[in-house]
């Protein structure tokens, strides 16, 4: 299982790369094997209002439908377009080309409440 240290990480397995006060938001590799082959990525649109722990949209794979939930709050500044005619980007490459949003946070206290690649990786080994 790929965990880069770099990221945060929430309980619902989303993953948070910060770049100043943006947000790049994408699913864990962990998720993306649970899940299969992705086959539709539905996000929402640029300028949209994220919640912390909110859904923002959903993935379809071969087995099921997922709903994703925003790591942080803020506006969304970028959608990964890439995702609409190449969903399996995030099969292929969860935290390179498979990234989801950009979100502008309202508060970045609210990293605090994500977890480290290790207490994720201790996380997803319990289930």
């Amino acid at each position: 299982m790929n965990l880069p240290k770099e990221l945060k990480y929430s309980e619902e397995h989303e993953w948070v790369r910060v770049e100043g006060n943006k947000a790049y938001i994408g699913i864990s590799d962990f998720a993306q094997s649970e899940l299969g082959d992705i086959v539709f990525v539905e996000l929402p649109e640029e300028g949209d209002e994220v919640e912390q722990d909110g859904s923002f949209g959903s993935v379809e794979s071969v087995k099921t439908v997922s709903e994703l939930y925003s790591p942080v709050s803020g506006k969304v500044l970028e959608v990964n377009g890439n995702l609409e005619d190449s969903p399996e980007l995030v099969n292929e490459a969860p935290y390179g080309d498979g990234w989801m949003i950009v979100v502008e946070m309202s508060d970045e206290s609210e990293l605090d409440n994500l977890m480290s690649a290790e207490d994720y990786e201790k996380m997803v080994s319990q289930d």
